[in-house]
């Protein structure tokens, strides 16, 4: 398994764009499905994914896991 590098950023894509300048990988997602479904297709090495707030808030419940990255939510 290889150590966990990558930052993320998920959400919808006019607020996250600028975060790929600072090298993030974007996850577009629009919808409540698509950030669930986007959640789940995280590559394994992923460390931090820095949510918009409405993805955030889609993906209450799935952020206790402790196996799973660390999150940032960004205010609304």
């Amino acid at each position: 398994m290889s150590p966990r590098t990558v930052i993320a950023a998920l959400g919808a894509p006019g607020i996250l764009a600028g975060y790929e300048l600072a090298g993030a990988r974007l996850v577009p997602a629009k919808s409540d499905e698509d950030v669930r479904q986007a959640w789940q297709q995280l590559p394994e090495d992923t460390a931090v994914v820095i949510l918009t707030a409405d993805a955030a808030a889609a993906l209450a419940g799935h952020l206790d896991d402790p196996a799973a990255p660390l999150t940032v939510a960004l205010p609304a």
